[in-house]
């Protein structure tokens, strides 16, 4: 009876939506994570961070995460002998941008925190009250692939009201946010690795990107040659993924990702030099943009609504009136009410 009402509670905490999202995979192969630790934090402690370090303990956290946010990984990393690391990465998929992600990263570090002090008290009883106890450092981390500019702030401070008067009381920390549109093609193509060409991948959003990429051959001919099998099956994977973005027939998705498990990625874009978009793929993708306006009204019809039941409610009338007229204002009523 008790492992059946365990095996319950399991499911309902666990993410029931799982999207082969390119960021999910990404981050839940150690040697793409290790290769993002060495050459994309700038962070010196990390620069010889291998795969054998990494170990994912996503699942032993499951309880912190939302539907929502079902992509988030929890990674402990060997820094030392003695010493680890924890490693959250979060990964926002949509276009829109999550102003609220700071919250949502404290509350994951406290929990880690929380989760590592009972660990030490289950070891030695009291440790957590001596003087030379230590927490664990955290690196909350940010992925952001949408198209638009990240605009939520990276300190926590600025969610907070009254941040200046009441600055030595309030919480300060950054999250690193690494912002797929950031990196130039030359910058990616000079990392040499397979995230670098995942990363490319990702910013394709449509035919003239492809067209524009041009990379270099012997780029493309090192990674075929040299990547490992589980490797080329996830930049297959990821392939696969963008390419049904571009609404191409599912015959032709699985040929392009045979070639990449092949090793023969260059023709892949070499293919895409030429080729036109049939105009029902054209007609889908115009249809696909239309009904994410309308979604997009939609959503903030519901917030206005939302937030003029708030001001009503609480006899802000005079709120009410200058957001009406005035986004910026309105805009700060919005972060006032977590709207």
């Amino acid at each position: 009876m008790a492992k059946e009402k365990k095996t319950s509670q399991k499911k309902q905490i666990s993410n029931s939506k799982h999207h082969d999202s390119s960021s999910k995979l990404i981050f839940g192969n150690a040697e793409l994570c290790s290769q993002f630790l060495r050459n994309y934090m700038d962070i010196p402690l990390l620069k010889n961070i291998r795969a054998e370090d990494i170990e994912d303990v996503t699942e032993r956290y499951i309880p912190m995460f939302t539907e929502e946010r079902n992509s988030d990984t929890v990674k402990r990393i060997r820094i030392s002998e003695k010493d680890t690391l924890f490693f959250i990465s979060l990964i926002e998929h949509k276009t829109k941008v999550d102003y609220n992600v700071s919250m949502q990263l404290l509350r994951y570090m406290v929990y880690i925190w929380e989760d590592y002090e009972k660990e030490m008290e289950k070891k030695k009883k009291g440790i957590s009250k001596t003087k030379g106890f230590r927490y664990p450092p955290i690196l909350p981390i940010v992925y952001y692939e949408g198209s638009g500019k990240w605009t939520a702030p990276c300190n926590i401070k600025d969610r907070i009201y009254f941040d200046k008067a009441f600055e030595p009381f309030t919480p300060k920390f950054f999250y690193k946010l690494v912002q797929l549109n950031d990196y130039s093609v030359n910058e990616l193509v000079g990392k040499k690795d397979e995230l670098s060409l995942l990363m490319l991948i990702n910013r394709l959003q449509n035919l003239a990107a492809f067209k524009e990429l041009n990379l270099p051959k012997d780029y493309l001919k090192d990674l075929s040659e040299n990547s490992t099998d589980e490797l080329l099956d996830i930049i297959a994977r990821v392939t696969a993924s963008m390419l049904r973005h571009l609404h191409l027939p599912e015959e032709e998705i699985a040929e392009f990702t045979d070639q990449v498990k092949e090793r023969d990625m260059a023709v892949l874009f070499e293919y895409f030099e030429d080729v036109d978009l049939p105009a029902e793929r054209k007609k889908a993708r115009e249809e696909g943009r239309a009904e994410g306006r309308a979604e997009g009204r939609a959503e903030g019809e519901a917030r206005f609504a939302k937030l003029t039941q708030l001001l009503l409610e609480s006899g802000c009338t005079d709120d009410l009136s200058s957001a009406v007229t005035d986004p910026e204002y309105r805009n700060e009523l919005y972060l006032r009410y977590n709207l």
